[in-house]
């Protein structure tokens, strides 16, 4: 492993994810419904005038796939989509242990959707290195994981 690239806070995160896929015709996110959806939404906000095709898979439902897209009220879930892709996106959400998701069925996943595209890259984006400690690097064959670290202060005034 070697590390290409630090950044920090949100703005770091999207701009990291934002040169990855640069070169991508189609990404299709895959996260767990509701926490990861709006994390989903917010990395498409950062390419949504480039001419790349995006999407969001469900857990692990490929057939469940949606087109994410830009509205007035900014990137939302869409209509159904053709879950096949170059670049999978999977989200640390999926990796959490009270999910119950067998990173062999994610492989067998990312084989179907990857089937048939051209330079493929499968990205993983994580918090607290979810990836890391739950043992899905090596068994998935990322190109590329960004992995945050959050903070929060609450504060009363």
């Amino acid at each position: 492993m070697e590390v290409i690239n630090n950044a920090s806070g949100i703005g770091g995160l999207l701009t990291s994810f934002r040169e990855l896929v640069k070169d991508s015709k189609k990404v299709m996110f895959i996260g767990t419904t509701g926490f990861c959806t709006p994390f989903a939404e917010l990395m498409a906000y950062v390419i949504r005038d480039a001419s790349i095709e995006v999407g969001f898979i469900p857990d692990i439902r490929h057939h469940e796939a949606k087109a994410i897209i830009s509205t007035p009220s900014g990137m939302q879930i869409g209509d159904d989509i053709d879950y096949h892709a170059d670049t999978v996106v999977l989200l640390g959400g999926l990796a959490m242990p009270k999910m119950k998701i067998d990173v062999e069925t994610i492989k067998q996943n990312l084989d179907d959707i990857l089937e048939g595209a051209e330079n493929t890259n499968v990205i993983g984006i994580c918090f607290q290195s979810m990836f890391d400690t739950q043992c899905w690097i090596g068994p998935i064959n990322f190109d590329y994981i960004i992995d945050s670290d959050l903070s929060a202060s609450t504060i009363k005034l």
